[in-house]
């Protein structure tokens, strides 16, 4: 009698997950990569690249992309897309600091006079497949 009591607390306490589908558009070319960055807190986003949650770099075939976060606990993220054109993993920009690669983030996202917040970001994700469509900007 106390082992199925015991399996419903067993499998209560373990931890959802699931996977986050990303479908890039507005590709303007195959050059390069799509690195994308997925966030769990606002204190990183989106300047601070090497405190994502989980980073992914992705192939770009006939100006079309998709990424696949795997393993994702539930909970609520935001995540940044960089058209990486000549590879140098880093987000290229001229003197005023202007982006001169794609770059696009979750919910399509935009800033004023700066890159977007975490809350215009954000999303939440408690199922086990959340499909999720980014435009990039050029």
């Amino acid at each position: 009698m106390l082992l199925p009591l015991f399996s419903v607390c067993l499998l209560s306490s373990q931890e959802q997950k699931g996977e986050i589908e990303v479908t890039l558009t507005n590709l303007k070319h195959d050059k390069g990569k799509i690195r994308l960055m997925l966030y769990n807190t606002e204190n990183d986003f989106p300047n601070q690249p090497q405190y994502a949650f989980r980073k992914i770099e992705v192939n770009i075939k006939n100006k079309n992309c998709v990424a696949v976060f795997k393993d994702i606990p539930f909970g609520v993220y935001a995540i940044t897309a960089h058209h990486d054109e000549n590879n140098n993993d880093k987000i290229d920009t001229n003197w005023l600091g202007i982006p001169k690669e794609g770059f696009g983030c979750s919910n399509d996202a935009t800033g004023f006079l700066g890159p977007p917040s975490f809350n215009d970001a954000k999303f939440t994700f408690n199922s086990e497949l959340k499909k999720i469509s980014i435009k990039i900007r050029y």
